[in-house]
């Protein structure tokens, strides 16, 4: 099944909350989260002007798989699916089964996807990435299965309280507001 034939299938079958993984030829995963109507929200390229464009470019071509890890800036964004830039080769699925959590409920997960989406974050693998983003959404726990020197299914509490602070955050904007 080609890429394309891959996205018609999740979005057709996909349902709010759940994880959608990018599998990368190289090894590793890109990760976010399924939001209705054929969208994921997920880590991505943060606003950026023409020089940081066009040395985003250079990266990409000398390190085509993970140019933008390397340049650090990410901002949770909405798109469709089939727009989620991935090198060829690479595979698209729904990956809930990765961890062992049960998943929040949906107001939960909206909750903290609506804190979050449009926030720009600094890229760090073992700290702070798009697995660890997807899996708060989902559990309100980030966690990063793929990185070998972590214990599988173990919080990143650093990440964890990054993400809870904006949403709390803005939980009590909305609270004064009501």
């Amino acid at each position: 099944m080609d890429y394309q034939e891959q996205v018609e299938e999740i979005v057709s079958t996909a349902k709010f909350g759940d994880l959608i993984e990018f599998s990368y030829p190289i090894g590793y995963s890109h990760w976010g989260v399924y939001d209705e109507d054929g969208y994921v929200i997920h880590f991505a390229v943060a606003d950026e002007g023409q020089l940081m464009n066009t040395i985003r470019g250079h990266m990409q071509s000398v390190f085509p798989f993970c140019g933008d890890l390397l340049i650090g800036g990410t901002k949770i964004r909405r798109v469709p699916l089939g727009e989620v830039t991935v090198p060829k080769g690479a595979h698209v699925l729904i990956s809930n089964n990765r961890h062992h959590f049960t998943p929040s409920a949906p107001e939960d997960m909206r909750l903290r996807r609506d804190a979050l989406l449009d926030q720009t974050f600094q890229y760090h693998l073992l700290n702070l990435n798009c697995e660890h983003f997807a899996t708060f959404v989902r559990y309100g726990k980030a966690v990063c299965n793929q990185i070998p020197i972590k214990f599988k299914n173990e919080e990143c509490v650093e990440a964890t309280a990054t993400f809870n602070n904006i949403v709390s955050s803005k939980k009590t904007s909305q609270d004064l507001f009501e």
